[in-house]
C-alpha cells in the first residue's frame, strides 16, 4: 500500500525491514532518560547513538524507495500512497504559477510514519491471535464452524463478511483487550493547560494512555485475567455488543486516536479469517508455552517453536 509493491518472503529488502522493525521496538523499548529530559540526547550515549542510527538506516530506505517514485511518477497513474502524496504536494494553491509543495523530507516523514506505525503492530496482533488459536482449540472449531456457515469453502473471506462473523469479530476483540499488544500510546503533547479528575495538566506535556491498565480494570471487566471472547458478544450471541467492544483500547482515545486504526482492523480480520479458513493450527501435546508478554512498544511473546499447523480442507480463491 505504501510502495506499490509485493514482496516475495525471502526477499532480502522485505528482510531488512523487519530486522529495522526489530531493533527499533528493542531500542525504542529500553527506555532513556531523554525520553523524559530532552536536554540529555546532547550527552555521550551508546543507546542514543544506536537509536539514531537505526532511524538514519531506515529514513535511508525509506528515501530510495520515495526517490524512486518521483523519477516514474505519472499523475493519470497513481500507484500507491506515496504516489497519491506527491500528487498532493504538487497541486498547485492560490494563482497559477504558486505552489507550495511539501518538501521530500516530509513526505518521506509521512511515508515513514505510516510504514512503520502499520508493520510492526499488525502482525504482533496477528502473532496473539494465532497462539491464542492454538491454546483455545474449542474457540478456533468455533470461529472455524462460523466460517464454514457464513462463508463456506468455495471462496476466501471478505471485509463484507465482517459483520455476519460475531464470534471472529469477538475473538479479536479479546485479542486485543487481553494481549494489550501496545500497552501504551504513542506519546501525545496537551496543546493547552488542562484538568483532567482534578489533575492540572501544563501545556505542552507529554502524556500517554496506559491502555493496558484500562484493558485489565476489574471495574471495567468481569474476570479481566481470563481469555472469554463471549464477553462481547449480545445475549443471543449474534452480534457484538457495542458497549463492550467500545471499552477496549488498542488504537487510543479521541480525535488524536490512531488514523490507521480502520485499515489495522480490517487487515487482522481478513488475515485471520483466511488462515482460520484453511488451515488448523495447533501446539504439540504435552509441550508448555510461555506467553508472558516482553515488554516493549509492542507486546511479544517469547518465540514458539511449538506450533504444529495442517490443512482443513480443500478450498478455492474467489473470482
Amino acid at each position: 500500500m505504501c510502495f506499490g509493491r509485493r514482496y516475495d518472503h525471502n526477499d532480502p529488502e522485505l528482510l531488512s525491514v523487519v530486522d529495522f522493525s526489530n531493533e527499533f521496538g528493542e531500542v525504542a523499548a529500553s527506555g532513556h532518560p531523554a525520553d523524559f529530559i530532552p536536554v540529555l540526547r546532547y550527552l555521550p550515549s551508546r543507546a542514543m547513538e544506536l537509536f539514531k542510527d537505526i532511524n538514519r538506516r531506515f529514513n535511508f530506505f525509506v528515501a530510495k524507495i520515495i526517490q524512486e517514485h518521483y523519477t516514474s511518477f505519472d499523475k493519470g497513474h497513481i500507484r500507491d500512497i506515496t504516489d497519491s502524496l506527491i500528487e498532493h504536494c504538487q497541486e498547485k494553491s492560490g494563482g497559477e504559477d504558486a505552489c507550495v509543495p511539501l518538501s521530500k523530507e516530509k513526505v518521506i516523514s509521512i511515508v515513514n510514519d505510516l510504514f512503520g506505525a502499520g508493520f510492526d503492530t499488525v502482525t504482533t496482533a496477528l502473532s496473539w491471535s494465532i497462539m491464542y488459536a492454538a491454546l483455545y482449540p474449542d474457540m478456533q472449531k468455533r470461529i472455524q464452524e462460523e466460517l464454514d456457515q457464513v462463508i463456506g469453502q468455495e471462496r476466501r473471506p471478505r471485509l463484507s463478511d465482517r459483520s455476519t462473523l460475531p464470534y471472529t469479530e469477538a475473538f479479536i476483540l479479546e485479542t486485543f483487550r487481553h494481549s494489550s499488544l501496545l500497552p501504551f500510546t504513542i506519546p501525545h503533547s496537551t496543546t493547552k493547560a488542562t484538568v483532567l479528575n482534578g489533575y492540572y495538566i501544563p501545556k505542552n506535556t507529554c502524556v500517554f494512555i496506559n491502555q493496558w491498565q484500562v484493558n485489565h480494570d476489574e471495574k471495567l471487566w468481569k474476570d479481566p485475567s481470563t481469555f472469554n471472547p463471549e464477553r462481547f458478544l449480545s445475549a443471543a450471541g449474534t452480534e457484538i455488543n457495542r458497549t463492550e467492544s467500545d471499552k477496549v483500547l488498542v488504537f487510543g482515545l479521541g480525535r488524536r486516536r490512531c488514523i490507521g486504526e480502520s485499515i489495522g482492523r480490517w487487515e487482522i480480520f481478513l488475515f485471520l479469517a483466511t488462515l482460520l479458513q484453511q488451515l488448523e493450527i495447533r501446539l504439540r501435546p504435552g509441550e508448555k508455552v510461555d506467553i508472558t508478554p516482553q515488554y516493549g512498544l509492542t507486546m511479544k511473546y517469547k518465540k514458539c517453536d511449538c506450533f504444529q499447523i495442517k490443512k482443513r480442507l480443500p478450498t478455492k480463491s474467489s473470482p
